[in-house]
């Protein structure tokens, strides 16, 4: 079948082929660290360096025999490579990746240990998804070249092959596929959507399959966004102010988009997720586990932009203590109350982990009638077929450079890569559904939050690896890095990166004092972003308590500087001293006079910075995930450019198009995982009854 042609393709070649010219982006297939900055010492007689020596001049090198061993920073720690060599060649490699993420660089140590040793070099191609990973084991194999040689050799800068990102699919001889397997629904992806279409089709009584690419379901969101649910209309009756006008609701959520969204898409999420909610809610609390919140806030003085009091989390009881512990405890918890619910289902369930999709298969009429999948432990191919249909919710492709170069290249800019990054989606099932004809959204979309930062000699970028720091959503002061005031620190966590791309160096400085949580509670946020416990006592995401401990580390770190006058935090952040100082000055006289006349900020969020201690730190974004996909109707079906659904295909989630463009509309709380529930729960119902 022909390859799909993408909108967006010939535009963004063009955009992402003068980025990648001026910023000689090497990351995908080289690495951005030169060896002469190695701080990794030789192991057994490395001489010193007497040359730097192009890649392809390794294999002439002669080597001092032992075994050398050096490091680089990973994703999550420190990669570790031990290599030993004969006067010739390199005789071993082996590589301790075990500070990566288990289900994505940690597990390419054995392939890329194979890799270098086949190529003898260090200079190989790194692996799809795990690019940060790769970059460290290809850097700290050649300090290992080095050291052996003595030579300093350095890695070639590749450019990474950004117009092409789609290639085609893969061909699998039909001898390589040694299993099959026969269901009814087929779901691919075991995460937030791919659950509840599990669930609903096994309540249904369908026979289902799970493929997951991991070794265990993916973190499902306990941020569930809805509209009138149950919880919701009985806070209606006392809280009248927090109900939710659905055509005004639409018409914001359209705005958001810029009209690059399907108005009767989203118009089934606001019809639906009320009641996704309930069903949830009564499936949990049916267990005695588990109680249902609604997060019963929208702030207070809406000022610029509106916040929607959507958002229904689970909470399980007793509470889990210490609160560092919550997010797992309550991740594993609904893993196992999930598993639990498909057991007891009319359905028949399997789940199918470590297995990887590599391909949809379509009859002559290019009706989808299973997958193609590998086994990632002993890499044997499997057909699935389906009967029903296959149901998509593979998740995003934000760990696929590649397809971040291509596709959004602005989203680059504003991130820093940090080791809880987020979403595992590598983009592979998007790209099956293009191969199988499907259509692409026209622009971009993500969900960016200002959560990450760096180092004071450091700027934002996906090259640089930073740090989590989960205050950097509290609308306090940030000036750019020539010490200006530039923006309305309030609103959408992602306005506010926006505004960041529009600086210097497209990073800018939250700053804050020793009156933060007194100001962090007067904020009265909502969503992810709040602190403190909601009126009706669900509790917030994280609590302050949780977040200063992070800060403190922070601290120590040298990421969050603090200081006793703001002279010396200006220094500190290597900004303009007069600049930062006057603009504080003006934002102080700002606030004492309780009113924004620079750029409107509400003023309940208008605080000043006037006590010591002071605090500074370099801000960026932690990109949590993709949200641009394949196109798919009112009914889930993925469809082709002419708006006809491509038979036996269904999509939620992340890898599922035409509900959000441009930016995520965090102040509907929970809107991402409530329209990955709501449209799961309606696919499998469709899918099972056929």
């Amino acid at each position: 079948m022909a390859k799909p042609e993408i909108t967006r393709r010939e535009f963004i070649k063009g955009i992402a082929a003068g980025a990648v010219s001026v910023a000689t982006l090497g990351v995908l297939q080289g690495c951005e660290y030169s060896l002469q900055d190695s701080k990794a010492k030789p192991a057994l007689g490395g001489g010193a360096a007497s040359a730097i020596v192009p890649p392809e001049a390794v294999s002439g090198l002669t080597f001092t025999p032992g075994t050398y061993e050096a490091s680089a920073k990973g994703i999550g720690g420190d990669v570790k490579v031990t290599m030993t060599f004969d006067e010739k060649s390199i005789t071993d490699v082996q590589i301790d990746v075990s500070s990566e993420t288990p289900d994505v660089g940690g597990k390419i140590g054995d392939q890329m240990a194979s890799a270098i040793l086949q190529a003898q070099s260090a200079d190989v191609d790194g692996v799809t998804g795990a690019t940060v990973t790769s970059d460290a084991i290809k850097t700290a194999a050649a300090d290992c070249i080095s050291q052996a040689s003595g030579t300093t050799v350095q890695l070639t800068e590749k450019e990474p092959e950004v117009s092409d990102w789609l290639g085609t699919a893969p061909e699998i001889a039909e001898s390589d596929i040694t299993e099959t397997l026969d269901t009814e629904v087929l779901v691919v992806g075991c995460g937030t959507g791919g659950w509840i279409a599990t669930m609903t089709a096994a309540e249904e009584g369908a026979k289902v399959i799970v493929v997951e690419k991991n070794e265990g379901p993916t973190a499902v969101r306990e941020d569930i966004g809805a509209i009138n649910s149950r919880l919701q209309l009985e806070e209606y009756q006392t809280n009248p102010d927090l109900a939710i006008d659905k055509m005004e609701a639409l018409q914001e959520l359209v705005r958001y988009g810029s009209g690059y969204v399907d108005s009767d898409l989203i118009k089934v999420w606001i019809d639906n997720s009320g009641e996704l909610v309930d069903w949830l809610t009564d499936l949990m609390e049916g267990t005695g586990k588990w109680k249902m919140f609604l997060e019963n806030s929208t702030g207070a003085g809406h000022g610029r932009d509106k916040a929607y009091a959507t958002g229904h989390s689970p909470h399980l009881f007793p509470e889990v203590e210490p609160e560092s512990d919550r997010a797992a405890a309550t991740g594993a918890a609904l893993n196992e109350t999930f598993t639990q619910f498909c057991e007891e289902a009319p359905g028949d369930v399997s789940f199918r982990f470590s297995t990887a999709m590599v391909k949809l298969e379509q009859d002559a009429n290019g009706k989808v009638t299973g997958i193609i999948a590998q086994d990632r432990n002993d890499e044997h191919y499997i057909r699935i077929n389906a009967s029903k249909g296959v149901i998509m919710s593979s998740g995003g492709y934000s760990t696929n450079t590649q397809m971040m170069l291509a596709l959004q290249p602005m989203t680059m800019d504003m991130k820093v890569t940090y080791s809880k990054r987020g979403s595992f989606g590598d983009g592979s099932g998007i790209k099956a559904m293009l191969w199988a004809g499907a259509a692409m959204d026209p622009t971009h979309a993500g969900m960016m939050f200002n959560r990450c930062c760096c180092l004071p000699t450091e700027t934002a970028g996906y090259k640089t690896q930073g740090e989590y720091f989960w205050f950097g959503e509290q609308p306090f002061l940030k000036v750019n890095l020539n010490g200006k005031r530039f923006c309305n620190e309030s609103g959408p966590y992602e306005f506010m990166l926006h505004s960041m791309v529009m600086q210097p160096n497209h990073t800018y400085c939250t700053i804050f004092d020793a009156n933060n949580r007194k100001y962090a509670e007067q904020f009265e946020e909502v969503g992810c972003c709040r602190l403190f416990p909601f009126p009706n006592g669900a509790l917030s995401n994280r609590s302050y308590d949780a977040v200063w401990a992070n800060n403190e580390d922070r601290i120590k770190e040298g990421y969050i500087i603090k200081a006793d006058t703001l002279e010396e935090l200006a220094e500190g952040l290597n900004i303009p001293v007069d600049n930062f100082v006057a603009a504080v000055n003006r934002y102080n006289e700002l606030c004492y006079k309780g009113v924004d006349e620079d750029y409107g900020k509400e003023p309940h969020r208008m605080t000043p910075v006037d006590t010591a201690p002071f605090y500074g730190v370099r801000t960026a974004a932690w990109q949590l995930t993709t949200l641009d996909g394949c196109r798919i109707n009112t009914d889930m079906q993925v469809i082709r450019e002419d708006g006809t659904p491509i038979e036996g295909l269904w999509a939620t989630g992340d890898c599922s198009g035409g509900f959000f463009a441009n930016n995520y509309p965090n102040l509907f709380t929970g809107l991402a995982c409530g329209r990955t529930m709501t449209f799961g729960r309606r696919a499998a119902k469709i899918v099972a009854h056929l």
